[in-house]
């Protein structure tokens, strides 16, 4: 039987990358996928080669209203939001090489940075939880980094982001705790994911990956050893 039967995903920056297959593994485990992302064009291209179990949805991660529209589209057409998962994220180098170390970083590009990292978590993870609430159970899932606890020199608000994302999905957590809502929070080590949180209320579970956390769960965080699946 597959894990995710009868699911509701919505993946953000599903248009390649680690978003994309995350939304395939998703879709091959009998959920209904929603691709989400700002590349329209390569979004549409995965959403269709998914057939009757994914559709594409523009999200920009920054702006409130676009999750609003994106949420409201979920419930409207299934009446349900069983997973998130928070992937899309950027490095500030999308356009070529600047300065990004804490001496010579330009605030702008600091603020743009945090703005697609960390807001867009902050919005996915309250719209999320409303949407799940009526349901009394979900799964949301912060793509992290191990950036986020070893620093990057070159790459400060990267990094600084996401140590953010990992407290923030701590707080998430604890908030959702009796209401039924897994917040898991993967390290990105470079198309790995060896780093878990696993949340439950009330005692300590192990560690989940991406579809065995979308499957149930809710609660208190935990981190798992190394050499945690995939």
């Amino acid at each position: 039987m597959k894990r995710l039967k009868g699911k509701v995903a919505l993946v953000t920056g599903a248009a390649r990358g680690i978003g994309e297959a995350i939304a395939r593994a998703f879709a091959e485990q009998g959920a209904f996928v929603y691709l989400s992302d700002i590349n329209d064009g390569l979004g549409r291209q995965v959403a269709a080669e998914l057939g009757a179990e994914g559709d594409y949805l523009h999200l920009d991660v920054r702006e409130e209203a676009d999750w609003e529209r994106a949420v409201d589209r979920v419930m409207g057409q299934h009446g349900q939001l069983d997973v998130l998962v928070n992937n899309a994220g950027i490095t500030g180098f999308e356009d070529g090489l600047c300065a990004h170390d804490p001496e010579h970083a330009d605030l702008e590009d600091w603020r743009a940075v945090h703005r697609t990292n960390l807001d867009g978590v902050f919005l996915g993870c309250k719209y999320a939880i409303r949407a799940m609430r009526a349901k009394g159970c979900g799964s949301i899932i912060n793509i992290s980094s191990r950036s986020g606890l070893v620093g990057i020199p070159g790459a400060a608000a990267y990094a600084s982001s996401k140590a953010a994302v990992r407290n923030h999905s701590k707080t998430v957590a604890l908030y959702c705790a009796e209401q039924g809502v897994v917040v898991l929070q993967p390290d990105n080590l470079g198309f790995s994911v060896p780093v878990a949180l696993r949340c439950k209320a009330r005692r300590a579970g192990n560690g989940r990956s991406p579809c065995q956390a979308a499957e149930r769960g809710s609660g208190v965080p935990q981190e798992r050893p190394k050499g945690w699946p995939v």
